[in-house]
């Protein structure tokens, strides 16, 4: 399933972005529910979906949007900005033969986005202090705090 979003790149870059508008919107609602009161069930809700989606690892600092809805932490090596150099002629993985590499799908996946060109962005690193917890409530929190 992973491979149908990233071909869908396009499709799954505008639901994103009004999933994110309907989150700003949204977030005052969040607010007052509680934000550590949602964050266990939207989590899980998150993992579904993206896991379904993305094959998500829950990392909690999701950068789909900038890796043509490839998730990097598919990647064995976990390679946040970019392949690494045993990328195989047919852009097959180095580690998993079988496997299309994450940033070969990635790359293709950004082609077909409007916002694409931020593929070429250098990613911080992870935090893993993040780890299983919901970028969506992260992002709501954030889009709750924003000026209006």
């Amino acid at each position: 399933m992973r491979t149908w979003s990233v071909r869908h790149s396009g499709f799954m870059e505008r639901l994103y972005r009004s999933f994110e508008t309907a989150l700003a919107i949204a977030a005052p609602i969040l607010a007052r529910i509680g934000f550590h009161r949602l964050e266990r069930p939207v989590g899980a809700l998150e993992a579904g979906v993206k896991g379904l989606l993305f094959d998500c690892r829950m990392c909690g600092d999701c950068v789909l949007s900038k890796t043509g809805m490839s998730c990097p932490m598919n990647c064995p090596k976990a390679l946040r900005n970019g392949p690494c150099g045993g990328v195989r002629a047919d852009g097959n993985c180095e580690v998993y033969p079988d496997m299309r590499c994450v940033w070969a799908e990635a790359y293709e996946g950004s082609l077909r986005m409007r916002e694409g060109g931020s593929i070429a962005d250098v990613l911080p690193p992870i935090n893993h202090a993040l780890k299983g917890s919901s970028t969506w409530m992260r992002l709501a929190r954030e889009k709750a705090k924003a000026p209006r």
